[in-house]
């Protein structure tokens, strides 16, 4: 049984694990019952400045550990200093831009802390505000909150801030990018003056950033890998079809028992339920979440699935940063993100703690310019693992000159097509490997779509506005 030497390494006379970042005692073993043995990246450059005291402005993949990494320093500290608090205070504010994402912090720091005598809170819209008032009356030592609600509650004097020590904004580019902006600076004007600010973000564009760094003083920049990429455990690629032919595309895709645990993203709250009720059609069952939905049906859908007595979620981008289901297998993006930055968040769903994951996006004609957006975001082209659409697309022949992408891995056959296919053939080389997808193509490319209406020659859709040239007599 590991014991408390093992903890700290006194068996070979050095510190290890947590225990060489600072944390000690009750914390460190509920850190090691709770699975956290070995420091990520992210938690290894970011704890030790923060239990300095210096702010941090850190960088790393959604799934990469980020909680732990801001929790840990704040939960050590609050049980050194004692149980005592002022009624309507919190000694930490952790600042989430959705619900889902703010539960889930909770449950984090819940089991992190287990056994030390730290009291958490939520305050968030959709539910009650008076449940959330009693229970910050008596003070809290850990308050997570949405910014709209907690500025409700500052208005009306239900809540002070201004014993609040340490401030963290979590996925600070989508907060702030949310038009939370000014709630998000009178809340951290409240709070005490020398407090410790962290911001985390899985990605930060520049004019954001600038913006953000007025919250922090002198801060640290911690930076584990570039800027808007995704997870290496995470496996990419796109499918080509039509937005009628979507829909068989996914159930043909969820059919294969490998999709054990599948989340997919809808654009909008309307095409969420679109989608969900097709699949119910198509005899799968699959719940909805969306920003439509009441906090308690929210919460209900996310339970079910991550209990598996429903294996598909379907989602707007507002499930995109709030959920941690261990095992997700894949995410599919039934359609591409208006924000290029949520393409991350998204797919950041699976592959999470060193998994495997796989991430397939269902892309339209229509869509071509957003997915390129993605590509330039994540500085890679996605493989092709299928092609409905029974042409080529010449937008993505992998021989044009970009050096904004790093190339491609996949085969180029002599027509320039990126996934090794021939015409009329199968497909030879989906990018993905026989390994994930077994030893037949995921979804072998036809010529024509089945129902497809046959070929006119002034279909000027097809040819960009040109009609084609004459066949010879």
């Amino acid at each position: 049984m590991t014991n408390e030497n093992t903890l700290l390494g006194k068996e070979t006379g050095e510190l290890s694990g947590f225990a060489a970042l600072g944390i000690t005692g009750a914390l460190l073993k509920a850190t090691h019952a709770a699975g956290f043995t070995d420091p990520k990246p992210i938690q290894a450059q970011a704890i030790p400045p923060q239990m300095e005291g210096r702010d941090i402005f850190g960088i790393a993949q959604t799934g990469s550990g980020k909680t732990a990494a801001f929790a840990l320093p704040i939960l050590s500290k609050i049980i050194a200093l004692g149980t005592k608090r002022r009624p309507k205070t919190a000694r930490a504010l952790i600042l989430a831009p959705t619900r889902e994402l703010a539960v889930q912090i909770e449950d984090t720091i819940k089991i992190l802390a287990k056994g030390a005598h730290v009291s958490t809170a939520l305050v968030l819209g959709g539910v009650s505000r008076f449940s959330q008032v009693k229970k910050v009356a008596p003070g809290v030592d850990i308050l997570i909150a949405t910014p709209g609600r907690l500025t409700d509650l500052v208005r009306e004097g239900d809540l002070m801030l201004a014993d609040t020590k340490w401030l963290v904004l979590d996925e600070g580019d989508r907060m702030l990018d949310m038009g939370f902006i000014n709630d998000v600076k009178r809340i951290a004007k409240a709070t005490a003056p020398d407090r410790q600010t962290v911001l985390f973000s899985a990605t930060m564009p520049n004019e954001i950033a600038e913006l953000a760094k007025g919250l922090l003083k002198n801060p640290i920049r911690v930076e584990v890998a570039p800027q808007s990429t995704a997870a290496a455990e995470i496996v990419q690629g796109v499918v080509f079809a039509r937005t009628k032919q979507k829909r068989q595309v996914l159930s043909t895709m969820l059919a294969d028992e490998a999709m054990k645990s599948v989340i997919i993203f809808s654009r909008t709250k309307h095409g969420a339920d679109r989608v969900t009720k097709d699949l119910e059609r198509d005899g799968f069952k699959a719940a909805v979440i969306h920003g439509n939905k009441s906090q308690n049906a929210r919460q209900k859908a996310l339970n079910d699935f991550r209990e598996g007595s429903v294996r598909i979620l379907v989602a707007t981008d507002i499930a995109a940063r709030g959920i941690d289901v261990p095992g997700i297998s894949h995410v599919v993006n039934f359609d591409l993100p208006d924000e290029a930055e949520s393409y991350v968040h998204r797919i950041g769903r699976t592959g999470r703690n060193g998994m495997d994951g796989i991430a397939i996006t269902l892309c339209d004609p229509s869509e071509n310019s957003k997915l390129r957006q993605v590509e330039r975001i994540i500085r890679t082209k996605l493989p092709i693992v299928a092609d409905h659409l029974g042409s080529p697309d010449p937008q993505r022949n992998p021989a044009e000159k970009n050096e904004r992408f790093e190339p491609a891995n996949d085969r180029n056959d002599r027509n320039g097509r990126r996934d090794g296919r021939r015409p009329g053939g199968e497909n030879k080389g989906n990018g993905f490997g026989n390994k994930r997808f077994g030893d037949k193509p995921a979804f072998a490319g036809e010529r024509k779509p089945e129902g497809a209406k046959p070929f006119k020659g002034n279909n000027k859709r097809r040819f960009g506005g040109k009609r084609p040239a004459a066949r010879a007599a």
